[in-house]
């Protein structure tokens, strides 16, 4: 390779060889910038950056803890209809057909017989609760809060998914703008080594002051391209809370931290927002439901330990058929039966007649005939009152009512548990974001200082009154400062956008 470029520089000196070597390049050049603009015309084309707004849309549709809650919140919404449906009187129909044999009672007789039969019932019940303490009535508004609770639920994952979102792409930006401030150092190192290299060829610089900043340009380079793959982590990051694959194309746009809209830090007075995420906060309207529920359940429950007065009634019919039949009948005489009859003083004696009877196996169709007077005969109907009054049970209802009164406390407790950390956050955020306030400050005043110190140093350098080691510890100042007041910057906004979270008015960049 070096034997290559060594040739192609000793040719390139001569005129004839020159000339067509230029005109080459040259060629190539202006073939090669069409090519290059395309590939980045269609790279860009390509490309789709979303904004926050689209990123958090698209998780919302498509985060799995989102779409959990929605199947939950759908679950508990079937079983708030199918509470409510228990208010409504039952009804239930039933029928039978079959084949019946050896010794078995007959449906229409209720009488014992070997014969074969053929059945067939029909059924028809009805019931409604009158009065059962408001048991019902109570576990409707329990199932209905429930239902409430459970959609107020998606809405709170919803916002830890946004709030998620919104973490990992600040993150991405500042990465970015880590980017641009190690790409801007690595230039600035590289410019500095050109004029120092010229320098040293000229005898002004020794060799020490060209060597001292390749070194520094191969530890910018680095830094580079530590900034480039932690930027790639974040994207990644950001890729898995949007549940999109870690193959595919994705991007985001880059708006100027500057350009953010942030609320002034006297608007969001701790205990003001306090007050405020109380009312509007999907995890503490969830917890309040929630108790509104148990405390409806706690009601039915009582109301189970009293009696319960319903109405029902019924309506049933059979048929039934012998697998014989009657085909003839043979007089074999009589014979007393040892009964006598007394007319005008004279006893006379009862004779019974001797009667065979002939029988024969109907066929299938046969056995049929009779079924509509027999559904008609057959038919029955009923109606009553029952009342249902538990007295032991095995302690179920008196349980489950204490049960119910120690669900409710525990509720309790997890709602105050659950209003205090809130309070504990947001006032940790505040002055967390207040102390972030005075920390961008800061760094803001300390990059103002560490610029013109360096900006005087690299005069000082090309002039020779600095070392460039000493020129290289301001270059790492300045660098270091940009990258805390990037740090602080982002902090600051992420910490403020927290705030106005809890606020109630969303996540907007």
């Amino acid at each position: 390779m070096r034997l290559f470029i060594f040739l192609t520089d000793r040719l390139s000196k001569t005129s004839w060889f020159a000339c067509h070597y230029n005109y080459f390049w040259k060629m190539k050049l202006l073939l090669f910038i069409p090519l290059f603009i395309c590939c980045l015309s269609s790279g860009a084309w390509a490309q789709d950056n979303w904004d926050l707004r689209r990123c958090v849309e698209y998780a919302l549709a498509n985060n799995i803890a989102v779409q959990q809650s929605t199947v939950q919140a759908g679950v508990a919404e079937i079983s708030e209809k199918q509470t409510r449906w228990s208010q409504y009187p039952s009804a239930d129909f039933s029928t039978n057909t079959g084949l019946q044999w050896g010794r078995s009672i007959d449906p229409t007789t209720n009488q014992f017989t070997s014969n074969q039969l053929l059945y067939q019932g029909y059924n028809f019940s009805a019931g409604v609760t009158v009065f059962n303490w408001h048991r019902i009535k109570n576990n409707i508004i329990s199932a209905s809060l429930n239902t409430d609770a459970a959609k107020m639920d998606v809405e709170r994952i919803k916002n830890e998914v946004s709030l998620n979102v919104a973490t990992y792409y600040l993150q991405v930006l500042l990465a970015r703008q880590q980017i641009k401030i190690a790409s801007v150092q690595m230039q600035q190192t590289k410019d500095q080594l050109e004029v120092a290299r010229k320098r040293v060829a000229a005898g002004a610089a020794p060799e020490l002051d060209a060597l001292t900043l390749e070194g520094q340009y191969a530890t910018d380079s680095a830094n580079y391209i530590s900034a480039r793959a932690t930027a790639d982590q974040n994207l990644l990051q950001l890729k898995q809370v949007l549940n999109i694959d870690a193959g595919k194309l994705f991007d985001i746009t880059t708006p100027p931290v500057e350009e953010i809209p942030v609320e002034p830090i006297l608007q969001l007075q701790p205990e003001t927002v306090f007050q405020i995420a109380l009312q509007n906060q999907p995890a503490q309207k969830v917890n309040q439901l929630r108790l509104r529920s148990l405390e409806a359940a706690l009601r039915a429950s009582r109301a189970a330990m009293y009696p319960t007065i319903s109405v029902g009634g019924t309506l049933g019919t059979n048929f039934s058929s012998a697998d014989k039949k009657v085909t003839g009948f043979t007089l074999n005489g009589y014979s007393p039966n040892g009964d006598v009859v007394r007319l005008s003083g004279a006893e006379y004696p009862v004779f019974t007649p001797n009667v065979q009877v002939a029988q024969g196996k109907k066929s299938f169709g046969e056995r049929w005939d009779g079924w509509g007077t027999q559904i008609n005969n057959n038919f029955r109907q009923s109606l009553g009152l029952s009342i249902t009054v538990p007295i032991i049970s095995g302690g179920t209802a008196r349980f489950n009512y204490q049960r119910s009164k120690l669900d409710i406390k525990n509720a309790e407790l997890t709602k105050a548990l659950a209003d205090q950390t809130l309070k504990n956050d947001i006032y940790k955020a505040y002055y967390s974001a207040s102390a972030a306030l005075e920390k961008f400050n800061a760094t803001k005043l300390t990059l103002d200082v560490t610029q013109r110190s360096f900006d005087i140093a690299k005069k000082r350098n090309e002039l020779g009154l600095l070392s460039t080691f000493d020129l290289i510890i301001s270059q790492a100042n300045l660098t270091r400062a940009k990258f805390d007041m990037a740090s602080a910057q982002f902090d600051y906004v992420f910490k403020m956008k927290v705030l106005e979270f809890y606020k109630g008015q969303g996540i907007k960049l």
